[in-house]
């Protein structure tokens, strides 16, 4: 039956839970608004401790004989990788007469096809002058580059095409001589043949001719290409705006320091599993919530802010000082991750029950929380743990204590047999939850409800265990059945003999807490 339980309840449970990583995310908003903040800084101080080198622009327009209106831009990326070789490099650095290597000043310039013909070529140097001279020298050497690869590739054409026609020279040559060998004769066989040589010869003299059209074209397009390769924007300075430059690196500082923040808090959230819902915290603890109270500020809050902060503190405190007065037994409050709540709500039913009795409040917490408090020096006493054996069973006592790793968990019996557990939200994790619930279970300290500090203001979740044990102080409290009821208190056995007790059923024992990937369960 645990199998399949658990089989189940793995089922049940979403591998992520969306609604869960985005609160818990939104929680850790100093995490990310500090990265975003610190992104925005180093882009602006980039801006300014390393401005842009001196830089130049110019604009060619390239002409090709293979130019056509639907180019998808073939042509004028192979001009920008051809700009970047080393033959393109040496060139510019001779007529600049600079001794760097090509390799180096290929890093200093770039080129751009703008259009299927226009070339932008940006070029950086020393200072302004070098780098308008070197953009000069840059589309001189690639226009020069250019001319002479469209004049090699014409003469060759050119060539091709007066080599074959000399061929069919040489063989209406050899028609010729052919024709004037023959004499006239009658036979009709050799009139055939002469006619068919006049036919050849008359085919050659048009293919020569034609050869001959398309040598002086191929000659002659190339003055056209040559002219329409040129430079149509003179190299010029680019200016630099610091604070433009500057506002554009803090705004991709801003950007990828955001991106990076949040991916930090997500993942963090992921690894670290700390529920922040108000479902998850009570099916973690197996108890329900039963209040909500904001975390306390060490700066001075607003008014609205502390006027609502007071109502709820008031709220709860009459929920606390209600359960107390009728328990049978001692209750105690035992925080995690909010020792500075704990107390304060502590001391506030301690006060609230002062007026009906002498109360001590038990401090067993880690820290001097209570220790440096001024209680009302009334009714209420605080007294250190040790001093607890001390304190006369009349007297109404109210512990607190901590379940912060660490903890002692058998010294949580002398504070009480039930507790009110104080949680910060998204302060422990998951397992640390279920450890708790488990070690309280074993302690047989029942949780009769759950106090959540610092909950997400947007958190619409349901905090309520409609399934879970009957110990919230929505409901009556029963304690879990012993055997011939020896688990129960001397009074309470005395109030069940004569009747004059209240009427508490049993109820079924504990659910178990699991710890995810144990097999230990405490009922």
């Amino acid at each position: 039956m645990t199998t399949s339980t658990t089989a189940e309840s793995s089922a049940a449970t979403p591998l992520l839970d969306l609604q869960a990583l985005v609160v818990a995310v939104r929680r850790r908003r100093r995490l990310w608004s500090a990265m975003a903040l610190l992104g925005l800084l180093i882009g602006a101080a980039v801006a300014v401790v390393m401005p842009p080198p001196p830089s130049a622009v110019t604009t060619v327009l390239v002409t090709h004989q293979a130019d056509q209106p639907n180019d998808t831009g073939t042509l004028i990326r192979t001009d920008v990788a051809l700009l970047g070789t080393t033959r393109i490099a040496a060139q510019a650095l001779r007529s600049l007469k600079s001794a760097e290597k090509p390799e180096d000043f290929l890093q200093d310039y770039r080129g751009t096809g703008l259009t299927n013909n226009l070339l932008q070529i940006d070029v950086t140097g020393a200072d302004d002058t070098e780098a308008v001279a070197r953009g000069k020298a840059l589309a001189d050497a690639f226009i020069a580059d250019h001319v002479r690869r469209m004049r090699e590739a014409a003469q060759a054409e050119a060539k091709a095409l007066r080599d074959q026609r000399d061929r069919m020279r040489d063989e209406l040559a050899q028609v010729n001589k052919a024709i004037g060998n023959r004499s006239p004769e009658s036979d009709p066989k050799a009139s055939a043949s002469i006619e068919s040589l006049f036919a050849r010869r008359a085919e050659l003299t048009s293919r020569i001719a034609d050869f001959d059209q398309r040598a002086e074209e191929a000659r002659m397009g190339t003055p056209q290409l040559v002219a329409g390769t040129q430079i149509v924007d003179a190299p010029r300075a680019v200016r630099h705006s610091l604070p433009k430059a500057a506002a554009t690196d803090a705004a991709i500082g801003l950007v990828l320091g955001l991106a990076i923040g949040l991916a930090l808090a997500a993942v963090g959230t992921a690894v670290a599993d700390r529920p922040v819902l108000r479902r998850e915290i009570a099916a973690n603890l197996g108890a329900s919530v039963v209040a909500e109270l904001p975390r306390t500020l060490r700066r001075p809050a607003g008014l609205w802010q502390r006027r609502r902060t007071r109502e709820a503190h008031e709220r709860l405190t009459t929920t606390l000082v209600r359960a107390v007065r009728h328990s049978a037994e001692p209750v105690s409050l035992l925080e995690l991750g909010c020792a500075r709540s704990a107390s304060v709500i502590a001391l506030n039913v301690a006060a609230a029950l002062g007026a009906e009795g002498p109360v001590v409040v038990v401090d067993g917490l880690p820290g001097p929380q209570l220790a440096d408090s001024r209680p009302d020096p009334g009714n209420t006493t605080v007294v250190s743990g040790e001093r607890a054996a001390t304190v006369p069973r009349q007297v109404r006592r109210l512990g607190v204590g901590s379940v912060a790793p660490g903890t002692a968990w058998t010294d949580l019996r002398y504070l009480g047999g039930r507790t009110v557990l104080v949680v910060r939200a998204g302060h422990g994790s998951a397992a640390w939850l279920h450890t708790v619930a488990r070690q309280l279970a074993e302690q047989r300290i029942a949780v009769i409800g759950v106090v959540l500090i610092d909950p997400d203001p947007r958190d619409r979740t349901d905090g309520t265990l409609w399934d879970g044990p009957h110990t919230a102080l929505r409901g009556p409290y029963e304690r879990p059945a012993q055997q011939h009821g020896t688990g129960l208190p001397r009074t309470e056995r005395l109030a069940r003999q004569h009747g004059t007790g209240p009427l508490w059923t049993e109820r079924p024992p504990m659910s178990a807490a699991r710890v995810p990937g144990s097999d230990q369960e405490a009922r």
